[in-house]
């Protein structure tokens, strides 16, 4: 009876770290942060993104001098380089909600937890030189199965290919997507690109693009997408994922066309 009852244990241990990511569009921007007033690329917004079910909520990576990963978008922290301090240097500013600057570790911890539908949409930022970009990337990678998140990234972004080449080098099967817009969809697809992440306006004024990735099988998203008009039409335009300032908004959007 109580190897059957350990067995039950591990069965639902096992099911409980499968993440099936909601059903929805939605990724937030650097977390759910707007209607709360939190600081973006915060544990908290992430949290909120998390509590309202978005299908995504994207951050960005950026390495210490002292090779420690953290969640923050800018090159700079308080006028600080990022890559050119020590953590504990950066962290003695703390964001405007009393938190740590988040360390990567934290972030995916906080993301692991009590989430059953939230999938994190890792940007990995550029680094000052080409040996440093992939140092970001081969030590995110590796962090990730340090913590057994793996199923809980739903997809690696970035502005720069050679991350992104870099990341498959590494693991081909993981999903990325492209920031910068400069690559037609069939040069993504011959690289191993799962997708793109474009601009809106750039897509909008390519709508040819939009038909080309749809028949490659690409995934489609866009950023950052906040005005209604905009948000409609890329739904109509059947995109995967729309990243947004404001999830909230989108949501309201996708109930009203549920009628």
């Amino acid at each position: 009876m109580k190897k059957l009852i350990l067995i039950l244990i591990l069965i639902i241990c096992v099911a409980c770290n499968d993440l099936n990511f909601a059903d929805n569009e939605v990724v937030a921007h650097r977390g759910a942060f707007k209607t709360h007033n939190l600081p973006e690329n915060s544990i908290a917004s992430l949290k909120q993104a998390i509590e309202l079910e978005c299908v995504g909520s994207e951050f960005d990576v950026h390495m210490t001098s002292d090779s420690i990963l953290v969640v923050h978008h800018d090159a700079e922290y308080h006028e600080m380089v990022i890559e050119n301090n020590k953590y504990a240097t950066l962290n003695e500013q703390k964001l405007s909600n009393g938190e740590d600057l988040p360390t990567l570790k934290a972030y995916l911890q906080a993301g692991m937890e009590n989430n059953m539908a939230t999938g994190l949409v890792c940007e990995l930022k550029p680094a000052s030189s080409k040996e440093r970009t992939l140092a970001v990337a081969k030590k995110t990678l590796d962090l990730v199965e340090e913590l057994d998140a793996a199923n809980y990234i739903s997809s690696y972004i970035s502005f720069d290919y050679n991350m992104l080449k870099g990341l498959l080098a590494i693991n081909p099967k993981l999903h990325t997507q492209y920031l910068n817009g400069d690559k037609p969809p069939h040069e993504l697809k011959e690289d191993g690109i799962a997708g793109f992440d474009y601009k809106f306006i750039i897509l909008k004024n390519n709508p040819n693009w939009i038909t080309e990735a749809k028949n490659l099988g690409l995934t489609l998203n866009a950023w950052t997408v906040n005005k209604k008009e905009d948000l409609i039409f890329l739904l109509d335009n059947e995109f995967d994922f729309i990243t947004t300032n404001e999830p909230e908004l989108l949501f309201s959007i996708l109930e009203e066309r549920k009628k």
